[in-house]
């Protein structure tokens, strides 16, 4: 606790504040720290999907993204042991699809990319696992590639929490786990999305795309080639925080 009574966490040995709550992501982020995500997205109700925000407290290992502030909590999260554990599952998920990024119009802007680069990935490690799964082209300004999906549901609580749509969901276990599209038909052109919707630009791989658009930006001009992934997560908390105290 500070001095005019705050409550505080400490995440490796930098005491922070938090306010009631908070989760000890937001906590981090709004204090500076950061602490390596997938599926966090500021403003939108945390799922836990990617596991890459899991830290150690106590003698237990929570998701950072899920798991409330308390008083007096003991975090470790930059560790070598737990980036260790992160870029494993990096590179899981670089397997278990088409996340071939030379040959990918999102590289530059892909946050899978950028984080593979912020663990100092190296190669894939696991053998390739690559899930055929369906490609859907029928919407007239939108692709649907869910070879590319890393089932981070940003998509589906995009579409559910903020376009009030509920255009998509995850169905199936395990390896049979694949987005689906909530309409009769399953298709993307008989869904009300729109180019406009959160849903339709929030992905952060490949795998929802506006038609016509691939490849504008130029090599060395796009997100992460400016900025790391670090940079840019902080970017957006500090972004939604001012949106927040605005409205």
């Amino acid at each position: 606790m500070t001095d005019d009574g705050t409550n505080t966490i400490r995440i490796d040995e930098q005491e922070i504040p938090f306010t009631a709550g908070q989760t000890i992501m937001d906590a981090a982020l709004a204090a500076g720290i950061y602490i390596p995500h997938l599926c966090h997205y500021p403003g939108l109700s945390p799922s836990g999907n990617c596991r890459l925000c899991v830290v150690e407290t106590g003698n237990r290992s929570v998701a950072a993204c899920t798991t409330p502030a308390a008083a007096g909590q003991q975090i470790r999260s930059d560790t070598p042991e737990m980036n260790a554990a992160r870029k494993a599952i990096t590179q899981m998920l670089f397997v278990e699809g088409n996340h071939i990024c030379p040959s990918c119009e999102k590289t530059g802007n892909c946050k899978l990319q950028a984080m593979a680069y912020h663990l100092g990935m190296l190669d894939d490690h696991f053998p390739q696992f690559y899930q055929r799964r369906e490609i859907d082209a029928s919407h007239p300004e939108i692709l649907l590639d869910r070879c590319r999906c890393i089932l981070c549901d940003l998509c589906v609580r995009a579409s559910r929490d903020i376009d009030k749509k509920n255009v998509f969901a995850i169905a199936g276990r395990g390896t049979n786990a694949q987005l689906i599209v909530n309409t009769p038909s399953g298709k993307l052109a008989d869904a009300s999305i729109a180019v406009t919707d959160l849903a339709a630009n929030i992905c952060p791989v490949g795998a929802i795309l506006i038609k016509e658009q691939g490849y504008q930006v130029p090599i060395g001009k796009r997100i992460f080639d400016q900025s790391t992934i670090k940079e840019i997560a902080l970017q957006e908390h500090s972004a939604q925080q001012e949106t927040d105290r605005d409205s």
